[in-house]
């Protein structure tokens, strides 16, 4: 995931992303916790998307509350 892509996004696709990444993140866990899960490095970059997605709300809200 592009941070640039992101940015191009409305508030509103970011929550939405951010959810799915959210639940992909928990059912990643899930199955590391029952030693399903086969690909971990997919945590690390499902972690740093949620990490992406949320620095660009937070921008996006620092833009609104400056005007």
């Amino acid at each position: 995931m592009n941070a640039q892509d992101l940015r191009d996004k409305t508030p509103d696709q970011l929550r939405d992303q951010l959810t799915v990444l959210k639940k992909e993140a928990f059912n990643l866990r899930f199955q590391q916790a029952t030693g399903q899960l086969e690909n971990t490095a997919r945590m690390r970059v499902v972690r740093r998307d949620v990490a992406r997605v949320q620095t660009v709300l937070n921008q996006k809200a620092a833009e609104a509350a400056a005007k």
